[in-house]
């Protein structure tokens, strides 16, 4: 006979807080409206009256009060505002990394992200994957494993192979130094769709991840349209889209001089863009087109990224975008650097992200 087998326990949430409920409604509102408090609970307002979020017994108006009462919005300031307070971002990072990367499910090949080094990493990990050529017999997970060997092959001719082996993985003490690109041009909310929101969403749960998993390591965030700055963590749920060309050039450059002051030798750059570079800072004047891919800036754009593979540092472009002569822009930006690059959909990011910085964080460079 076969063995049981085991999936997701998915617990009924009838019993959740009315509170809880509405907070993560709210705290996903904030990221849309930048962190304009009154306009997120505006939002919330028409949503109740459209969806029925509160009741009698939990109105809005004890919604507003509790967010209050527990820290998470104030009106302690010259001008009497509502605002977020630093509990409220911290929260929402929180909810940003559980949202994006907490729920990714682990698979046998996720184990696949082979180092250019041998040996074993430096302590174990939470992390379960399949058994691997020169992994040691203390890595294997025997409760996964066994449970393996019952389900594909049944109690009554219970076997133990290779194949049902599970183990726990080590992470590797190195140190990496991340450098997090988004672009804040005019075309990230072009069309009538929000691309901005998903790249903050991102780029909170990877510093999050950072902050809890990898303390030692570290992550710089910038911005670029027209120019490139380097923006806080607790800049980032108030970001938005501007009247910017894309300067992908001044972005990069930005990066490599973050990069520079770091004294750790893993070092990379992601970048989240959805067009191509259209503009160059010339002195004081600014050297556009938006049409078509121009040749001078394109060239400047992979002189750079040619300056970064010089410097053993990988670019990933993560593209939201399809369009077949961006895609032969990225793929030879990518060939150029030896980075990498990836043409993903805005619900798909986050996993994107996730794999390449563990896969990057793995390397050793000399």
């Amino acid at each position: 006979m076969k063995g049981f087998r085991f999936s997701e326990f998915k617990p009924e949430m009838k019993g959740e807080n009315k509170f809880e409920q509405l907070l993560n409604i709210f705290q996903q509102l904030l990221l849309i409206t930048a962190g304009d408090v009154s306009q997120a609970l505006a939002y919330m307002s028409d949503l109740d009256r459209q969806y029925q979020l509160t009741n009698d017994e939990y109105g809005m108006a004890n919604f507003i009060d509790d967010l209050k009462k527990k820290g998470y919005i104030t009106e302690e300031n010259q001008e009497g505002e509502l605002r977020m307070t630093p509990k409220s971002e911290q929260s929402i990072r929180k909810q940003s990394l559980d949202e994006i990367f907490g729920k990714l499910k682990r698979t046998k090949s996720s184990g696949s992200h082979h180092t250019p080094y041998t040996g074993t990493g430096d302590e174990l990990s939470s992390d379960i994957r399949a058994f691997q050529f020169g992994d040691t017999l203390d890595q294997i997970s025997m409760t996964e494993s066994l449970k393996n060997a019952q389900i594909n092959g049944g109690i009554d001719d219970f076997m133990l192979l290779e194949s049902d082996l599970e183990v726990v993985d080590r992470e590797s003490k190195i140190q990496t130094s991340t450098v997090l690109m988004i672009d804040v041009s005019h075309s990230m909310i072009l069309y009538g769709e929000d691309r901005i929101t998903p790249a903050k969403k991102v780029a909170l749960a990877l510093a999050e991840l950072i902050r809890t998993k990898y303390p030692k390591d570290t992550l710089d965030i910038l911005v670029f349209g027209n120019d490139a700055w380097q923006i806080q963590l607790k800049d980032i749920p108030y970001l938005e889209v501007g009247p910017y060309h894309t300067n992908t050039v001044a972005g990069l450059e930005l990066a490599m001089d973050l990069l520079r002051r770091r004294k750790t030798k893993n070092k990379q750059v992601f970048m989240i863009t959805d067009g191509k570079p259209t503009c160059l800072k010339e002195g004081i004047n600014y050297y556009k087109n938006s049409f078509g891919l121009d040749r001078k800036i394109v060239n400047k754009t992979l002189t750079i990224a040619a300056q970064a593979r010089r410097l053993e540092i990988p670019i990933t472009t993560f593209m939201i975008a399809t369009d077949p002569y961006l895609k032969q822009f990225v793929q030879q930006f990518t060939q150029v650097n030896n980075g990498r690059a990836y043409y993903s959909g805005l619900n798909g990011l986050g996993g994107f992200v996730l794999e390449d910085f563990q896969r990057n964080r793995r390397k050793n460079v000399k």
